[in-house]
């Protein structure tokens, strides 16, 4: 669910409700002085999740910009499988 920013004429602090798309009103009261708090057009908040999806790409996205090092080979290197019936692998060089 989108969060909405309403604020109310007294300039109290802004308050921030979540509301499903279709049920959003244009206005709240305030909790600070109970006046009618209008719905603040806003950016959107993309880079604010706290998924699961949101941390990988977040992760994804740091590890780009600053890669690990590797100092050392792994020690047990990776096996391909190659298959005799595709005749496309038989053309792949042989380690």
């Amino acid at each position: 669910m989108p969060t909405y920013s309403f604020r109310c004429a007294q300039r109290c602090a802004p308050v921030e409700q979540r509301f499903a798309m279709a049920d959003v009103p244009g206005e709240v009261s305030c909790p600070e002085c109970g006046e009618a708090a209008a719905r603040q057009i806003s950016s959107p908040a993309l880079g604010r999740g706290n998924s699961v999806a949101m941390k990988a790409h977040d992760a994804s996205r740091a590890t780009a910009a600053t890669p690990a090092v590797v100092s050392s080979l792994p020690a047990a290197g990776r096996s391909a499988t190659r298959t005799t019936s595709n005749p496309l692998h038989r053309r792949l060089p042989r380690p």
